[in-house]
């Protein structure tokens, strides 16, 4: 009898071969540029593009009607040396100083309170975020007209029960603490709803816990509840630096950057560069430095996040 060898069986093989793949990833490649399409063309005219043209105005003299002259980075030392930008970079990150703790904490407080059951819960989640809805001009005019030194609610008040009345917008002292109070006014529903949001992440089986085991209130705020609440913090604190410092409009239609310059804050300097006194280059320029500011302290953010950001 004979045996015959059997014949081994062709391996089969899952490869596909290379024209194929790279059909495929071409194709694959061409559905993403087409779903990004609606989002990347405008991103790339209304804010890419006018950021490279921004940054070549920058290199310039220009005031908008004769031609450009290039005078490389002039317009830069010009600035670094002027004791005028160290001054309204100064008002700008006093802003800050004033109003971040102010909205933050009285964001807090709302989001606590309102984190409780009780009746007319919605309603007054609505009311207290509808200013965040409401035009920056019609809330600058609104508070311009309550801090009014002559005539305003808030003086009228004061003065009412005994307290001296500032001359708020009017006066170069409370000219920056007017546009302080606001700004937090109008922004505190943004910062309540996001730590709101933050604050119904939390288990409510740890707080329970904590509660069955004896920690107070107070104890199960600081040591559960703000460790855990740190992710809308870092939210928060990092939106309203960048806010912050790109503060303008109420500043604009509350005192003009006045009086005596004492408001006036880096937006308003690159506008007035630009319209009222012609200089766009230097604007341009003024425009980029505050842009490097925004992006250091973002990245020293993101960075020191993860000394002090929980995640549950």
């Amino acid at each position: 009898m004979t045996l015959t060898t059997p014949t081994t069986a062709p391996r089969l093989t899952s490869r596909t071969p290379a024209p194929t793949r790279r059909r495929r990833r071409g194709r694959n490649t061409a559905w993403v540029l087409f779903f990004l399409a609606p989002s990347a063309i405008p991103l790339l005219l209304f804010t890419a593009t006018p950021m490279g043209a921004s940054l070549w105005v920058s290199l310039h003299k220009w005031n908008l009607l004769s031609p450009m002259e290039f005078i490389g980075l002039d317009n830069y030392t010009k600035l670094l040396t002027d004791p005028t930008t160290r001054r309204i970079f100064g008002h700008t990150l006093g802003y800050i100083a004033g109003y971040l703790p102010l909205v933050y904490v009285g964001g807090l407080a709302l989001a606590l309170a309102l984190n409780q059951a009780f009746k007319g819960r919605s309603f007054f989640r609505a009311a207290y975020f509808l200013p965040v809805v409401t035009s920056w001009v019609v809330v600058a005019l609104v508070w311009q007209w309550l801090l009014n030194p002559t005539n305003g609610l808030v003086n009228t008040v004061l003065g009412a029960v005994g307290l001296p009345q500032p001359g708020w917008w009017t006066d170069p002292q409370w000219a920056m603490p007017s546009i302080i109070l606001a700004s937090a006014w109008k922004d505190l529903g943004f910062v309540m709803v996001i730590l709101l949001a933050g604050l119904q992440a939390i288990p409510g089986e740890l707080l329970e816990a904590a509660r069955v085991d004896g920690a107070s209130a107070w104890q199960r705020f600081r040591h559960i509840t703000l460790p855990l609440l740190s992710p809308s913090t870092f939210f928060v604190v990092v939106i309203s630096l960048i806010n912050g410092f790109q503060v303008f409009d109420q500043v604009y239609v509350m005192t003009g950057g006045g009086p005596a310059g004492a408001s006036q804050v880096v937006v308003g300097q690159i506008y007035d560069l630009t319209f009222r006194y012609g200089r766009a280059g230097e604007a341009s320029a003024l425009s980029w430095l505050l842009f490097i500011v925004i992006l250091g302290v973002t990245a020293l953010q993101i960075r020191g996040q993860r000394k002090w950001v929980t995640h549950a």
